[in-house]
């Protein structure tokens, strides 16, 4: 009996030392890549930091400085903005779609599912400059539709209505494939036994969608709202390459604006750290309470 468990004991040991090892190469790779830079920028963002000189520890002034700007304070609204227009859009056309998907025939979903996803593959540039292509002022396609009737050519790219239009509509090119893949594989997941037993129950079309597949969707939808509220709010190549954070400031975003301050000679490097740690701690703060949600979805399943 003694000599079994010093056995376990041994063999217990043997498996940690295992796994320790084979995690080795992950955890050096989390350490050299995001851990020590992590902490060297927290660092930084507390001192009057450049290239070059003695670098001089002042605080909170850095996050003081930046909360104040207006400009910082406009990219963050406007992120926010993104993220309250493009979340909902994109989730409701992801489900519609792939509804859609599932009642396709094989061939037909194969086929549908190859060309949503095509986008998926495309830069944030490269899908800014296709979009370019059509909305330009002087040479664009609209226009030059527009003025075949005789309809003055229009600054869609000057305009802040039409401009965040232009800006949400490529997201959603973009995003739709990856999403509604997604959401299919959730629907594809849901078991046929409930809607056979809601049809035995004489359940309707809406019954089944709100009382079993919006329900059983619910952990997929907060898991694709981590993935877009994160993407949304580091939106950088699209209003980059079509807009600049005009007209008004209206398409800037975070990441636009500590762009344009890492190529202003006159602010220090600390200044565009410190934005990045801000931006930084608002997409954790949010990614950690939406998996708590997951967490405690998964325990109300058990």
């Amino acid at each position: 009996m003694v000599k079994d468990q010093k056995r376990q004991k041994s063999l217990k040991r043997h498996d940690m030392l295992t796994a320790y090892i084979m995690l080795a190469p992950a955890l050096l790779v989390l350490l050299t890549f995001i851990l020590v830079p992590l902490g060297m920028a927290l660092q930084k963002s507390f001192q009057e930091w450049k290239f070059y000189g003695e670098s001089q520890f002042i605080g909170l002034q850095n996050y003081m400085v930046i909360l104040r700007n207006p400009y910082f304070q406009s990219a963050v609204f406007n992120a926010f903005k993104f993220v309250l227009i493009l979340v909902p859009i994109q989730i409701t056309l992801s489900f519609l779609v792939a509804s859609l998907l599932k009642n396709m025939t094989r061939r037909a979903s194969n086929m549908t599912k190859i060309l949503l996803y095509m986008p998926c593959v495309l830069s944030g540039i490269v899908s800014a400059m296709i979009f370019l292509f059509f909305v330009d002022y002087n040479g664009g396609v609209f226009n030059q539709i527009l003025r075949l009737f005789g309809i003055p050519r229009q600054s869609f790219l000057i305009r802040p209505g039409s401009a965040v239009a232009i800006i949400c509509m490529i997201m959603l090119w973009l995003g739709l494939g990856y999403n509604t893949l997604v959401t299919y594989a959730g629907l594809l997941s849901i078991p046929d036994e409930f809607y056979e037993a809601a049809m035995v129950d004489g359940a309707g079309m809406f019954s089944k969608l709100f009382r079993i597949t919006l329900p059983s969707m619910k952990n997929y939808f907060v898991l694709l709202s981590i993935g877009l509220v994160s993407v949304t709010l580091q939106m950088f190549e699209i209003p980059m390459i079509l807009t600049n954070g005009a007209p008004q400031n209206k398409t800037l975003t975070p990441i636009l604006y500590l762009f344009n301050n890492f190529k202003d000679m006159d602010k220090t490097m600390a200044y565009t750290i410190t934005g990045a740690v801000l931006l930084m701690c608002v997409i954790a703060i949010i990614n950690s309470f939406v998996f708590r949600v997951i967490k405690s979805e998964k325990l109300l399943d058990d």
